[in-house]
């Protein structure tokens, strides 16, 4: 995957989210919180909150395919996310971005 690929699945990533959000009547304050996360991670956000909105993406492009994703929400990167590296995507195992609102847990 280059980086042209990289910002095409962002775009896409980005598009479905403003979809979902419109289908959900998201209103102007609601924001979703986007993070890079493991299986068992996903797994919880999912049973939390709804919607959320996961994409599977290759360890080494985890960390730009999320700078990307908040660049295009106008989001800033938390001091955590400014410091993923390679291994420590690796360590923590990390294969998935999701996105969730927190305004919305599931009932």
């Amino acid at each position: 995957m280059n980086d042209q690929t990289i910002e095409f699945q962002a775009k896409i990533y980005v598009f479905d989210l403003n979809n979902c959000a419109r289908e959900f009547g998201f209103k102007s304050e609601e924001h979703w919180v986007i993070q890079a996360v493991n299986k068992e991670e996903k797994s919880v956000l999912e049973m939390r909150y709804f919607p959320t909105i996961s994409a599977k993406v290759l360890p080494d492009m985890l960390a730009e395919m999320l700078a990307s994703v908040k660049f295009k929400l106008s989001q800033q990167l938390a001091g955590a996310e400014k410091k993923l590296d390679a291994a420590f995507i690796l360590q923590q195992q990390l294969r998935f971005l999701i996105a969730y609102n927190p305004a919305r847990p599931t009932r």
